[in-house]
């Protein structure tokens, strides 16, 4: 597996990326978002236990990193950030212009796979936290068909647009039982969300606070797994 830090054009300006290549040739990608405060190395080294689990080799792993913003929830510390949450009682309000501009240079990070060869339908975009809030519109709002879209311990963080392509999109959910940062409660609504609107969502709960674990990592590898073998 070789590693490499790039910087991709985007509406970020420049937003550095952590590729982990397959030691074969590339047939499908995720794009994996950090949480708030976070690093892009925060999840790489769930590269090999995805690929494993879910028997895709050759399976490339992308991990963009955030740029660094004020954040007003942390009395304005500048930290890695998708966007600015100005208050979270629990829901969210947040900095919308931010917030697309995010989605726009992850969506661009997609139509980059797509035009180095991989087929759509074999690239998901997935999240953690803020990460996952980003990946619910980035994944819903683009305009070809995607492989699926997973958000772990996150929210609906402004009304999702539905792009025609992706109106039948996989969607994973997971959430901790536990967690105190995102509650429970907004993964659930994001879960009534998609039913609501004629998706089909896997919903996974784990007695965890705000974090991963190595069940809730098989559990995605089964998702992308199944998912990859229907198309």
């Amino acid at each position: 597996m070789s590693e490499t830090i790039s910087e991709t054009a985007s509406t970020f300006e420049s937003l550095k990326v952590l590729v982990h290549e397959p030691d074969v040739e590339a047939d499908s990608c995720i794009i994996w978002l950090h949480g708030l405060g976070a690093t892009a190395y925060d999840f790489a080294p769930i590269t090999p236990f995805i690929r494993q689990y879910s028997g895709q080799p050759g399976l490339r792993m992308i991990y963009p990193q955030a740029p660094s913003l004020s954040v007003s929830i942390n009395g304005g510390m500048m930290m890695p950030a998708w966007y600015d949450i100005l208050s979270a009682s629990p829901r969210r309000t947040i900095n919308t212009h931010q917030y697309q501009q995010a989605i726009h240079a992850i969506q661009d990070l997609v139509k980059q796979q797509i035009n180095n060869g991989l087929e759509s339908k074999r690239v998901f975009i997935a999240g953690f936290s803020q990460g996952g809030a980003v990946a619910y519109q980035a994944a819903c709002g683009f305009t070809e068909s995607l492989a699926g879209v997973i958000s772990l311990s996150t929210y609906i963080a402004d009304t999702l647009k539905i792009a025609p392509e992706n109106q039948q999109l996989p969607v994973f959910i997971g959430h901790g039982s536990q967690d105190m940062v995102v509650p429970e409660m907004l993964g659930l609504e994001a879960l009534e969300w998609f039913r609501a609107n004629r998706f089909e969502p896997v919903w996974k709960k784990y007695p965890l606070q705000h974090e991963v674990s190595e069940g809730e990592l098989k559990d995605v590898a089964d998702f992308i797994s199944q998912t990859l073998s229907a198309h």
